[in-house]
């Protein structure tokens, strides 16, 4: 493959039902529990089988929060099956939606699940989940590298120009132990569609739902409000550069940029999460707001933003392929099936040691099964 780069059962439950059966019960309680087990292991255990791809040439581009997980599967897979040539791209996941919709690319990489407005448009086209991210708040506060506590509410009034200044009082009350400077607030925002436009903006609405919520929304694009101070950048990329040179910038930025945030000398916030908690971004933190989220449901279209989850980071999200089930020709659906299936399987690109580069996390197995159906539904015209 040739890439190329642009960018069991329970005692408790046994031991009741023998009191309840007495001693001759406990061998048929017994029984019942390891039936269950064995039921509850048929529905979890994860079989994916990676189809041997014929040669072909595929595109993904789309999502820049996915893009370093991309560029860290590909030459994985190329390793695999040199058959198949990938070509990789950012753009947004706007873009990736549009384009996967044209027919343009074969997969469209996006944070943003479809709506129902866009599965009905083109028929045959599919979000499959293929990880779990999540995105974190920075800020550029020269002098304060306290992770400062900061909700929905009082992030939407900064975007919005009614909070204007660092040191507001509505700031300074939520973090009373911090000196915050008389330093203009810049807001940024991404100027192309993008996922992360999409979990900002749906957290904000969550937390926010009588203001935000109602005049602003949630989408991979949005109707920004008149702000004088707010600066439209392409990317993540685009956001970590422009808020390490921006100082009094706030800006949310997808979590794969993680490296680049803390190396440009960005702070990242404590963000209230549903069950009232501020938390700053952590591995375990993202983990306890997935824990809740293992039902594979709405055809993967799933949003785990601002759970009442205790210890649960309120920004997380799935990752999603979006792919249309009919390709051009049986050889490209065959690679694209093979690709997608090495990306969801344990054995490929879910292991952690992979994910963890990118602070991602693995799929539940309910997930993984249920993409792995949704992936073996792709065939050619």
């Amino acid at each position: 493959m040739i890439i190329n780069f642009r960018k069991g059962a329970r005692l408790a439950t046994s031991v009741a039902l023998a009191s309840a059966l007495g001693v001759a019960g406990l061998a048929s309680a017994a029984s019942a529990a390891k039936t269950h087990a064995k039921k509850r292991a048929t529905t979890t255990a994860v079989n994916v089988k990676i189809e041997t791809p014929k040669a072909a040439s595929l595109i993904e581009a789309g999502s820049s929060l996915l893009y370093p997980l991309w560029n860290l599967w590909a030459p994985i897979y190329q390793g695999k099956f040199k058959q198949v040539s990938l070509t990789t791209g950012a753009g947004g996941s706007g873009l990736g939606i549009s384009e996967a919709a044209a027919g343009t690319i074969n997969i469209g990489s996006s944070d943003a699940y479809l709506s129902p407005n866009q599965l009905q448009a083109t028929s045959g086209l599919m979000n499959i989940p293929v990880a779990i991210s999540s995105q974190v708040v920075a800020y550029n506060i020269p002098g304060v590298h306290a992770h400062l506590k900061l909700n929905g509410k009082i992030i939407a009034a900064m975007y919005e120009g009614q909070i204007t200044s660092w040191n507001d009082a509505q700031i300074a009350a939520l973090n009373p132990s911090v000196t915050l400077p008389n330093l203009p607030v810049v807001p940024l925002y991404r100027s192309d569609g993008s996922g992360d436009t999409f979990l900002f903006t749906s957290y904000l609405s969550k937390q926010d739902p009588s203001g935000w919520g109602q005049s602003v929304g949630f989408g991979t694009t949005v109707t920004w409000p008149k702000n004088a101070s707010a600066l439209g950048e392409n990317g993540n990329g685009g956001m970590v550069t422009g808020c390490a040179a921006t100082k009094g910038c706030i800006a949310y930025i997808g979590v794969s940029y993680l490296s680049n945030i803390l190396g440009s000398g960005l702070t990242s916030a404590a963000l209230l999460n549903g069950a009232g908690q501020y938390l700053n971004w952590s591995a375990a933190g993202v983990t306890k707001e997935a824990a809740g989220y293992k039902v594979f449901r709405n055809k993967g279209a799933v949003s785990m933003i601002n759970a009442n989850t205790k210890g649960g980071y309120p920004i997380i999200n799935y990752e999603y392929a979006i792919v249309n089930s009919k390709q051009s020709s049986p050889a490209v659906a065959s690679a694209v099936r093979s690709l997608l299936e090495w990306a969801i399987s344990p054995a490929g690109g879910q292991k952690p040691s992979i994910l963890s580069q990118v602070n991602f996390l693995p799929l539940p197995n309910t997930f993984i099964n249920g993409s792995y159906a949704l992936i073996k539904t792709i065939k050619g015209a």
